[in-house]
């Protein structure tokens, strides 16, 4: 069987992305901090999981003792991620910090972690957002997520032949924080996406499920998949 890590299972698209994946014959490796991991892992299949602080050194280590004990690893599906939003003269200095350090350098030190047990063949997708072209007030996010394309571009040609390195680039997605916006803003982000309409987590597990199988998607690695209903340079 092969193996999948995921994290950030306990958000909107996580758990989507561990259900699918285990429909694809996945026995998945479930990470969040939260305690909405275990029961996540434990709707699926075939599952275990790790309660974990990704940005701990301890935690890293947790993830890669239960990859050791599976035996290998087929994929990466680095998808933790928070936001802490402000504009730029109201960014405390821990606001900025504590983004960067989640959504961009867990997802190197742990990426950096588990290469060494991923099996010829297998593949790493990273979660970015749309919000890496920028967005208002969200200057540490749009960094971070700026930062996981860099990485994945020079992952990729790190990485080549062995193991292929993508990215998906999510627009607007049906989670519980976007139906956090105000209403009428939220109408006002719908209207300017060309399909106008909000996509859902399965559109974000789609694009993973294709990404990591090498047979649908074998000659594509170093790529960003904006997957956001046409809206992507606009």
């Amino acid at each position: 069987m092969k193996t999948a890590v995921v994290t950030g299972v306990a958000g909107g698209i996580g758990g989507k992305l561990a259900e699918s994946l285990a429909e694809d014959g996945y026995h998945v490796i479930c990470v969040d901090l939260a305690e909405g991991v275990a029961e996540v892992a434990g709707s699926l299949p075939s599952a275990s999981y790790v309660q974990a602080d990704l940005t701990d050194a301890s935690g890293r280590g947790a993830v890669a003792a239960a990859v050791e004990a599976a035996g290998g690893l087929d994929l990466l599906v680095n998808n933790a991620g928070i936001t802490r939003d402000a504009r730029l003269i109201k960014m405390e200095p821990a606001q900025f910090e504590s983004v960067l350090a989640v959504n961009l350098g867990s997802v190197y030190q742990l990426t950096d972690q588990l290469v060494p047990y991923l099996r010829d063949g297998g593949s790493i997708v990273s979660i970015s957002s749309r919000a890496y072209l920028g967005n208002f007030g969200q200057y540490n996010y749009s960094m971070s997520k700026g930062g996981i394309v860099g990485l994945t571009r020079a992952l990729a040609l790190d990485l080549a032949p062995r193991i292929r390195v993508n990215a998906i680039a999510p627009g607007l997605i049906e989670t519980p924080m976007a139906m956090a916006i105000p209403d009428e803003e939220r109408k006002k982000m719908v209207n300017a996406v060309p399909l106008k309409k909000m996509g859902h987590s399965s559109d974000i597990a789609e694009a993973v499920s294709w990404l990591a199988d090498g047979k649908r998607s074998g000659y594509v690695t170093g790529h960003v998949l904006v997957v956001g209903g046409g809206r992507s340079l606009i």
